[in-house]
């Protein structure tokens, strides 16, 4: 494990991404439980790789959301139904990670549930140039259903202890603190214990980062061959 300064692991990690070699647009996956800090570090990734000049597609599980009346068929605080039917994986494969990998016409859709409305999105059809990269974020990414589907996995690991603290600050403009929780203590929680009981994420990561001091983060990298994904730096 490694541990340095937050743009040394943004360096890493654009060197991670430069070094897939693929035929089609590079589609980094970027997991972690909630409020673990995905978001920032994958708006943060997109920006470096930007820099390098790289054509960037910047996505989130959020726009892949089950309407609400779909996705609580089990209960609003139901930890099942979090992970079993909140994201609409058939979509997500269908109009943005298909058409970004092998065989792929690269002719993608970026969304297609609009969180703010509770509305379905239909945006217009974007084609990809070839050595674009597709930044993702979201939970649960590294589940069997979508594990094929990515050419560099990264995971965000944090205490599911401190996402809960994260999550009061974060969201307590709008809602309190007792429902927030509610929330992670009932769904999000019990939903990511039920995901590494049975998908064991960070098994199939290419780089597991930790995060619990976001700018004095730590991160370790899979071997392949001889060779590590991700080189620790000078």
């Amino acid at each position: 494990m490694v541990e340095g300064t937050r743009y040394e692991l943004l360096e890493r990690l654009a060197e991670a991404v430069g070094a897939v070699m693929v035929a089609h647009p590079t589609r980094v996956a970027i997991d972690g439980p909630p409020a673990a800090g995905k978001t920032t570090l994958a708006d943060e990734l997109a920006a470096v790789l930007r820099e390098r000049g790289r054509d960037v597609i910047r996505a989130t599980i959020d726009d892949f959301l089950f309407p609400r009346a779909q996705r609580y068929p089990r209960g609003e605080y139901s930890a099942e139904g979090c992970y079993h039917d909140a994201h609409d994986y058939d979509a997500l494969k269908r109009v943005l990670l298909d058409p970004l990998g092998p065989g792929g016409d690269r002719r993608f859709r970026p969304a297609v549930y609009d969180r703010t409305t509770d509305a379905v999105l239909s945006p217009p059809v974007t084609t990809a140039p070839a050595d674009a990269v597709l930044v993702f974020d979201g939970v649960f990414l590294l589940r069997p259903e979508l594990i094929d589907r990515w050419d560099l996995r990264i995971f965000v690991s944090t205490a599911l202890e401190k996402t809960v603290d994260r999550a009061v600050i974060r969201e307590r403009r709008v809602s309190a603190r007792a429902d927030i929780e509610r929330r992670w203590r009932e769904r999000y929680i019990p939903s990511q214990q039920l995901y590494f009981a049975t998908a064991r994420p960070t098994r199939h990561a290419d780089v597991v980062v930790h995060n619990d001091e976001p700018q004095r983060p730590a991160w370790e990298a899979a071997r392949r061959g001889d060779s590590e994904v991700l080189a620790a730096g000078e």
